[in-house]
C-alpha cells in the first residue's frame, strides 16, 4: 500500500471501508468526481470547526455563512484547503497529506510536496496522510477503503494532538463515512 510507504509509523490511525456495486475503475473515478457533501454533514462539521476561530479572529457571521453555502465539495476542494496529492497508483490508490498544527483554533495546515512530507518533523507539528484505496471484491463488487494516519513530531505535540483527536476524531469518522457513501452513490449511479 502506498500509504504504508509514505507514513509507516503513526500515532493515530482510523480506517473505514465500504463495498460498492461497481467496477474498480468506476469507483476510482468517483473518488475524484463525487460530491463529498451530498447530505450536508461535511459542510456543517466544517462550519462548526470554524466557530472557535470566529471568536478569536472576530470574523463576521456572514463570512461563516458564505463558507457554509451549499455547493458540491469534491476532492479538488480538499486539495485547495491545505492538502497535497502525495502519491498515486492510478486506479488503485491515492494518498493526500498535509503538515500542520491541526489542534490550533485556526487549524494551521500547509500543503507539502511528497519529498517535504517525508522530511517534515519540525517540533510542534504533525504529519497527516489520508488515502483512498480500491480493491476488486467478490461478486463484481469493489472494496473502497479510506485510512487516516497522523504522526506527531514530538511528545508535547502528541499530547496536544491526542486531546484534539479525542474531541474531533468521532466527527472525522463521520466525514469519512459520508465521503464513502457519496462515492458509493456516485459509482453505483454511473
Amino acid at each position: 500500500m502506498l500509504l504504508e510507504e509514505l507514513l509507516p509509523q503513526f500515532d493515530v490511525r482510523a480506517s473505514y471501508s465500504t463495498r460498492i456495486a461497481a467496477s474498480p475503475e468506476r469507483v476510482y473515478a468517483s473518488v475524484r468526481s463525487a460530491n463529498f457533501d451530498h447530505w450536508g454533514l461535511m459542510r456543517a462539521l466544517f462550519v462548526l470547526r470554524g466557530l472557535p476561530g470566529l471568536l478569536v479572529t472576530g470574523a463576521s457571521w456572514s463570512h461563516i455563512r458564505a463558507r457554509g453555502e451549499r455547493r458540491p465539495v469534491r476532492l479538488s476542494d480538499v486539495l485547495d484547503r491545505g492538502f497535497s496529492l502525495l502519491g498515486e497508483r492510478p486506479g488503485e490508490e491515492m494518498v493526500l497529506g498535509t503538515v500542520g498544527r491541526f489542534w490550533l483554533l485556526r487549524g494551521e495546515v500547509r500543503p507539502v510536496s511528497p519529498e517535504g512530507f517525508q522530511q517534515a518533523g519540525e517540533p510542534g507539528t504533525a504529519r497527516a496522510a489520508w488515502n483512498f484505496a480500491v480493491r476488486p471484491g467478490p461478486g463484481g463488487r469493489t472494496m473502497l477503503t479510506t485510512e487516516t494516519r497522523v504522526l506527531c513530531a514530538d511528545a508535547v505535540t502528541r499530547r496536544r494532538f491526542r486531546l484534539y483527536w479525542a474531541a474531533i476524531g468521532p466527527f472525522s469518522g463521520l466525514i469519512r463515512r459520508e465521503m464513502l457513501a457519496a462515492i458509493r452513490a456516485a459509482a453505483e449511479k454511473s
